[in-house]
C-alpha cells in the first residue's frame, strides 16, 4: 500500500530526515521506534503531506504521491491521527467527529457503527465538549475522527503519550481489531516498548534522522532495540 523510498527532509538549514525509507501493508501494524527528536514525527508528516520532502519518492498504491496536498491525500485514504490528538476543544464529540466528513463522498458521511463499538465512551458523550473530556477519552476522540473517513492508511503518532493505562489496552485492542480486519495499513509511532512490540509486524528504528534497524517482529533483537530506545 505504502512505500517510502529513501527521502530526506529539511527545516530551513537543519535536515530532519536522511535516506529514509518504509514500507506498510494492508492488514499489517508497521511501528516506528526511536527516542524524542530523531523523526519520527517529520516522518509521518512527509507521509501525511504536511512536510515536504527534497529527495526520495513515497508511494501510494504503486502511485507518487508528490507534492500534493495533505486534503488530497485524505481523499486517496490517508488518516493521520497526530501527536497531541490536535482535536477542537470548543467543538462537542459528535461536531468533532463530524470533521472527518470532509473527505468523504456525500452517502458516507455518517460516523461507522464500529467507532462506538471500539470506543463506546464517545456515544455516551456526545454533546460533551472536546475539551472536557480526559486526555484519554480526547485520544479515543482523534482516532474515531480519524476512521470515520473509511482510511485504507492509519497513520498514528504516539497514542499512548499520557494516556491511562486502562485506555492503552483499549487503544491496543481497537489496533488489534483494525489489523484483523484486514482492509488497512497501519504506520505507528510509539516510544511505549511493549506496547509496540506487541502490536508491530514490521518495525524500523530511526537515530538521528536515520533508519538504523528494520525487520519483523519475529527478528526483532529486543535488546538492541532498546538500546535506541533509552535516553
Amino acid at each position: 500500500m505504502l512505500n517510502v523510498e529513501n527521502i530526506d527532509l529539511f527545516y530551513g538549514a537543519s535536515q530532519a530526515l536522511r535516506q529514509v525509507s518504509l514500507s506498510a501493508s494492508t492488514g499489517r501494524i508497521t511501528c516506528v521506534l526511536g527516542r524524542n527528536g530523531v523523526g519520527k514525527t517529520s516522518l509521518l508528516r512527509a507521509i501525511v503531506g504536511h512536510q515536504s520532502i527534497s529527495a526520495g519518492q513515497i508511494l501510494w498504491q504503486g502511485k507518487a504521491l508528490g507534492g500534493s496536498a495533505p486534503h488530497r491525500r485524505a481523499r486517496a485514504g490517508i488518516a493521520y491521527v497526530p501527536q497531541g490528538r490536535e482535536i477542537f476543544p470548543l467543538l462537542s464529540v459528535a461536531e468533532n467527529l463530524a470533521t472527518g466528513y470532509a473527505a468523504n463522498a456525500r452517502a458516507a458521511r455518517h460516523v461507522p457503527d464500529e467507532v462506538y463499538d471500539l470506543f463506546p465512551v464517545l456515544k455516551d458523550m456526545l454533546r460533551r465538549r472536546g475539551g472536557d473530556l480526559s486526555g484519554g477519552q480526547q485520544q479515543q476522540l482523534a482516532i474515531g475522527r480519524a476512521l470515520v473517513m473509511r482510511p485504507k492508511l492509519l497513520v498514528m503518532d504516539e497514542p499512548t503519550e499520557g494516556i491511562q493505562p486502562s485506555i492503552i489496552k483499549d487503544i491496543g485492542r481497537a489496533i488489534t481489531y483494525l489489523r484483523q480486519k484486514g482492509d488497512m495499513a497501519i504506520v505507528l509511532v510509539e516510544q511505549y516498548f511493549d506496547f509496540a512490540r506487541e502490536l508491530a509486524d514490521d518495525f524500523i528504528v530511526m537515530d538521528r534522522g536515520q533508519v538504523v534497524m528494520s525487520g519483523t517482529r519475529e527478528t526483532m533483537q529486543v535488546d538492541d532495540v532498546r538500546r535506541y530506545l533509552s535516553v
